[in-house]
């Protein structure tokens, strides 16, 4: 059994390919052994979770899931648990491996209730697995939701009820913001709904067991988690020219500062020098507070040998600058406003899409309203399924594409898998750290890194500032993560 953390490293299969993995698995055993090896999984995980709990509630399905829960309340009975088992289906329509399962839990000794009880130690969510497509209804539903409401640790078998293993879409209101303490225990395949969308929150700590049958899968993934990336060190005989030069063009009237906090993020990631290409002509000459800082005129920036990263609040004066930025860049970062001028003109499309063509690295970085933009449709399409969207971004555009929010996506469009970002937390939810990663990417690329490993790279050491902001630290704003971005 491993716990999965920001620096696993793992591929990710879809509800198809990990049917395929199960089925290959479930052939090479002894029948019932897949579910029994499962369910003593559960237990061990739930033992560790709460090894002082008394009253154990298992909520069971009609289906192998439900098998696997039924097998983990007889493993518990066999330990001094008091499992209790609620169970919603039909057991004359139980599969072959859950009839047995449940005639082991009843041989035990095991409680079967109607309702859950009273209180409890721990719930185990064994009700739906990987392919519970339709909408869930009572006494599912609300079994789901008492378990979510209170404080009590809860456990889900392969994946949470509700929760679309492919894409991390639940289809239980207010299950993946609720009070209770997740964990999940996934098996045979990890699975890319688990890490993205509403996925990690409804999945909370997630354990992988391949229940004894090895890591020889003959399946291509869906995506993966790349873990932590390594950053050379840097020789001695160094110099500002080793790192590259980067040219933040953006900040608009009114907006100067979204440009300062992307290159501010350059310099502190590591960049050779950072210039300041503003857009207001009345901004200041300098930046006393960051006189590292180049302020330029935008125009007068040669960008041949630079890494542009341009959008970061340019409102509607960057549309101007674009087609400039986009033909000579030797390397670049659309963000924010760029990408909003750059949905709406499709001249600018269609030299976003040449750059590649040229051999020119690009990165893109939209949240979900810009994605929308680019691929005109909605920020609601886009969540439905993210891994899709970032794909067919990167397709359409040429480009790496960065779709950032709770498990941001990583794709290019040479067929490389996409990766999925496991680091960042809710502390990112400010104004400003958008621009923030914009300028780690930029600095990542001017170092001469690939576009895609630059763009993972930032993407990851972004969150993991988040994930290790000190709790009693104040706030973490857009400056001070910044301020911590070296690469």
């Amino acid at each position: 059994m491993q716990r999965i953390t920001s620096g696993t490293v793992a591929n990710l299969f879809d509800i198809a390919a990990t049917r395929r993995i199960e089925q290959a698995a479930a052939a090479a055993l002894p029948a019932h052994t897949l579910m029994q090896r499962a369910g003593l999984a559960v237990a061990r995980l739930a033992m560790a979770i709460a090894p002082h709990a008394r009253t154990i509630w298992i909520a069971c399905g009609p289906g192998n899931n439900g098998g696997d829960g039924f097998e983990a309340a007889a493993q518990l009975q066999h330990r001094g648990f008091l499992p209790i088992v609620t169970f919603t289906g039909d057991e004359n329509r139980l599969p072959a491996d859950a009839k047995v399962s449940l005639r082991r839990a009843r041989d035990a000794g095991v409680i079967f209730a109607p309702t859950p009880p009273a209180t409890y130690g721990l719930a185990i969510d064994a009700l739906l697995g990987i392919g519970a497509a339709r909408p869930i209804e009572n006494p599912m539903a609300e079994w789901l939701r008492q378990m979510h409401s209170t404080a009590q640790p809860v456990l889900s078998v392969d994946v949470p009820s509700g929760l679309n293993a492919d894409t991390g879409v639940t289809s239980i209101p207010g299950c993946s913001d609720a009070a209770s303490t997740r964990f999940c225990i996934t098996f045979l395949s990890l699975k890319p709904g688990l890490f993205t969308a509403q996925g990690r929150d409804s999945a909370g700590t997630v354990w992988f067991d391949d229940l004894g049958c090895g890591s020889g899968i003959a399946e291509a993934p869906a995506a993966c988690l790349a873990g932590m990336p390594t950053a050379a060190p840097r020789s001695h005989a160094s110099h500002k020219g080793s790192y590259g030069d980067v040219a933040v063009i953006g900040g608009a009237s009114g907006m100067a500062g979204a440009a300062l906090l992307a290159a501010s993020a350059a310099l502190h990631a590591g960049a050779g020098r950072v210039f300041a290409g503003l857009l207001d002509p009345s901004a200041a000459p300098v930046d006393v507070a960051q006189p590292e800082l180049m302020l330029r005129d935008a125009d007068t920036l040669d960008l041949s040998g630079m890494t542009a990263v341009c959008g970061c609040g340019g409102g509607t004066a960057v549309r101007a600058v674009l087609p400039r930025v986009l033909a000579t860049a030797a390397a670049l970062v659309l963000d924010a406003d760029a990408l909003n001028a750059i949905a709406g003109d499709s001249a600018l499309q269609a030299q976003l899409a040449s750059r590649t063509r040229r051999g020119k690295p690009t990165v893109i970085t939209p949240h979900p309203l810009e994605a929308a933009r680019l691929l005109n449709c909605t920020a609601a399409d886009i969540q439905a399924d993210r891994l899709a969207a970032a794909r067919k971004l990167a397709s359409r555009y040429g480009a790496i594409a960065v779709l950032k929010g709770s498990g941001t996506v990583i794709a290019g469009s040479s067929g490389r898998p996409p990766v999925l970002n496991p680091t960042g937390n809710a502390a990112l939810a400010t104004a400003g750290t958008g621009d923030v990663l914009a300028g780690m990417i930029g600095a990542a690329l001017a170092s001469g890194q690939p576009p895609f490993e630059a763009a993972h790279h930032a993407v990851w050491r972004h969150g993991h500032i988040a994930d290790t902001w000190p709790a009693d630290a104040p706030p973490l704003t857009a400056g001070a993560l910044a301020r911590q971005a070296p690469g």
